[in-house]
């Protein structure tokens, strides 16, 4: 063009232009032909899968749905990105087209330009003549009417696949979305919410099996390792499709330095420098789109969400990324706030977002949760603005405090607290690998000391110490070893261990603790005695009496030293030493009379510490117990008999019949009743008391043989070894 002017026209048009007076150029602008795919009868797809595992059912329905003289339905394929939504439609247009007769049509619906172009292709190949088609271009005739037109014409049954049709309002208001008796149509979708789709047969889709899951990495790396292997890979990534696709391809070719299963597990677990989503998009074909790629898959959708008005929905799943891939209780979420960016009153409309394009989904249960795949959660913490992350984690962090109690009670614990477990641990290595500062590492660490004291209150102790032992190695990354809350910990996973009947390793990590509280707080702080404590336990039970009931006593005089003799806490040590005297070694002890005679007193302090929770405190039916226990060991049955009672009828009425107190109550109560011959009671309990341990601890934890000793005793009329 030229001169001064600046014109341009697009496809056949014309501009014209006034040079001077009176002097007219035309400029024709031969553009080439409208273009749209480059095919409809074959499924643009990446990577097809070797064989389609699992979803038998689905694809039963949808073959039946697909037989000859069958029509007029629309299907929905539902679920989150990756799940093997289009490998479904895939397998289903190859048997439709393969074997039944129909023609297979495929549509890529992402976004308006593509289900456009895909549809008027549909009815260029339904018998649309150009002029028809070109009207439909230019706007001059209804553009879905053509296309439908043209379906409902067809002289030949169809399957006409809508692929990755996200924005749902796109088929909706173009009126894309119809059905024909010549014809099924197919829409892939992560959206799930019913209304957008009336009429339509909603499928909705999930990770594989695990055996389905592993058959797809073997499908794809057949000599890569063992089946089982396989499954340990699979367990890795979630058995999410997608992942177990990219992760086969990466092992399928391997030229350099193929790697085999347990390397790739290995490089998951954070064994390379590369980051686990990283090398799983390593899988990806060249020229692979977002949507293969495990790194970008899912921006797709929260850029939806952000483009309806919810861009909430992106700061709500970032928080989520703090967190683990198992059930969430969703009274978690209900104080979440991160000011401008995610509000209170904007938590439920940007969680009903991310439910409604599958990035999380509903648990059903008696506890409310909701489910976000590990996988994607791991995307979205890789992919969060690093400036962002620490006032992510001080939110979960806060939201986990307002719901974990700060001291639990002994006994059942709250089903959702229990739920948390996983995701204390997740949030630990979250905080690891984020690199947090010392004051949020702490407060995270407490977080974990309340669940596993919560855990191992509930009487499940085998729990108790595998959350203890994760969270004190997660702890260590984020703090130093002699840090107050690494040593708590450490002494939870003595306590633990003690539980389970590990005795020696019990004190052998409470002797390190003890040691280790010491240099970094003195002999006399409340950390160090609590050490003493936790170690006189395993030390009592590996028969060194002398040394656990020397700690003992330290710990009694040094805590009514700093805190009185009525605290709670100095009443608890005033207990373990009435226990202590229980103990066979302790018949020539000199002030073994001494020691029990203070049994009254100790039980006295609890009920005046519990006054404000009335006689069913279960502190007053632990000094009722050691003080039977001790009375009974120094041979006065008849004064242990009213406090054993007591002590049982009371934890039967706060816990269930196999709670671990309980049975110790109970066994007791059978070495009471047998020291004064009443043998059938005592049989009676003592065989209540090795049922329950056997549920409890197993038959070869050394509690449960003891239990066994004694019932065996009751029942040949000896007499009983406490």
């Amino acid at each position: 063009m030229s001169g001064g002017y600046e014109a341009r026209a697009d496809g056949y048009g014309r501009v014209y232009q006034a040079s001077g007076d009176q002097h007219i150029i035309e400029h024709h602008h031969h553009a080439p032909e409208w273009a749209g795919p480059d095919s409809v009868r074959h499924p643009a797809v990446g990577r097809a899968p070797v064989v389609l595992r699992d979803r038998v059912g689905e694809m039963d329905r949808l073959r039946a749905a697909v037989e000859p003289g069958v029509g007029n339905r629309a299907y929905v394929l539902h679920g989150m990105g990756g799940c093997g939504k289009t490998a479904v439609a895939h397998a289903l247009f190859r048997h439709a087209t393969e074997h039944t007769g129909r023609v297979g049509l495929w549509v890529n619906a992402s976004d308006p330009a593509s289900l456009r172009a895909g549809m008027l292709a549909v009815a260029a190949d339904r018998g649309a003549t150009d002029s028809e088609l070109t009207g439909a271009r230019s706007g001059l005739r209804p553009a879905a009417d053509l296309v439908w037109h043209h379906l409902d014409a067809s002289d030949q049954p169809w399957l006409l696949i809508l692929d990755n049709a996200d924005t749902p309002a796109v088929l909706r208001d173009g009126g894309w979305l119809r059905t024909s008796p010549k014809g099924i149509v197919i829409v892939t979708t992560r959206q799930a919410a019913a209304h957008w789709w009336p009429g339509a047969e909603l499928l909705q889709f999930g990770v594989l099996p695990r055996a389905d899951a592993a058959l797809v990495l073997q499908d794809l790396a057949p000599h890569a390792g063992s089946a089982e292997e396989a499954a340990q890979v699979a367990d890795r990534l979630g058995r999410l499709p997608l992942a177990l696709t990219l992760a086969g391809g990466f092992l399928a070719h391997q030229i350099i330095d193929p790697w085999n299963l347990a390397d790739y597990r290995h490089g998951l677990d954070g064994g390379t420098d590369v980051h686990p989503i990283e090398l799983l998009d390593r899988g990806a074909e060249a020229g692979t789109d977002s949507r293969q790629l495990l790194s970008r898959t899912w921006q797709l959708s929260l850029d939806a969400l952000t483009a309806q008005g919810l861009p909430e929905a992106t700061v709500l799943l970032r928080l989520l990324a703090c967190l683990a891939g198992d059930p969430l209780p969703l009274t978690l979420l209900a104080g979440a706030d991160l000011g401008t960016e995610l509000h209170p009153s904007r938590v439920e409309s940007a969680l009903r977002g991310l439910l409604d394009h599958s990035l999380t989904e509903l648990v059903p249960g008696t506890v409310r949760c909701l489910r976000v795949h590990g996988i994607l959660l791991d995307s979205v913490a890789r992919a969060t603005p690093a400036e962002q992350r620490e006032r992510l984690a001080t939110t979960t962090v806060r939201l986990l405090g307002a719901v974990l109690p700060e001291v639990p009670q002994r006994g059942a614990q709250d089903p959702a607290v229990i739920l948390l477990a996983p995701h204390v641990v997740a949030l630990l290595r979250r905080l690891a690998d984020w690199n947090v500062g010392p004051a949020l590492a702490e407060e995270a660490a407490d977080r974990a000391l309340r669940l596993v004291v919560a855990v191992h209150r509930s009487g499940d102790y085998a729990s108790a110490l595998t959350l203890a032992e994760e969270a004190l190695a997660l702890t260590g990354r984020l703090l130093p070893p002699d840090n107050a809350a690494v040593l708590a910990l450490r002494l939870r996973v003595g306590r633990a261990l003690f539980r389970v009947g590990r005795f020696e390793e019990s004190e052998a990590v409470c002797r390190e603790a003890s040691e280790a509280c010491e240099r970094a707080f003195g002999p006399d702080a409340l950390i160090t005695l609590e050490s003493y404590l936790r170690l006189s336990n395993p030390l009592h039970n590996t028969g060194r009496f002398e040394e656990a009931l020397s700690l003992k006593r330290r710990v009694a005089a040094g805590r009514e030293a700093a805190l009185g003799p009525s605290h709670p806490l100095t009443l608890i040590a005033r207990m373990y030493v009435l226990e202590a005297v229980g103990h066979p070694d302790a018949a020539t002890l000199p002030a073994r009379d001494e020691i029990i005679a203070t049994g009254p007193a100790v039980i006295a302090g609890w009920r005046g510490a519990g006054s404000a929770t009335g006689e069913d405190h279960p502190m007053i039916f632990a000094a009722e117990l050691n003080y039977a226990f001790a009375l009974v060991s120094a041979g006065r049955a008849a004064e242990a008999l009213p406090h054993a009672r007591r002590a049982l009828d009371g934890y039967e009425r706060l816990h269930s019949p196999d709670y671990p107190v309980l049975l110790n109550t109970r066994q007791t109560l059978s070495v009471v009743l047998h020291a004064l011959g009443q043998r059938s009671e005592a049989i009676e309990h003592g065989e209540m008391l090795v049922a329950g341990r056997i549920r409890v601890l197993g038959p070869a934890h050394p509690w449960t043989v003891h239990a066994e000793g004694l019932l065996r005793t009751y029942r040949d009329g000896a007499d009983p070894a406490t």
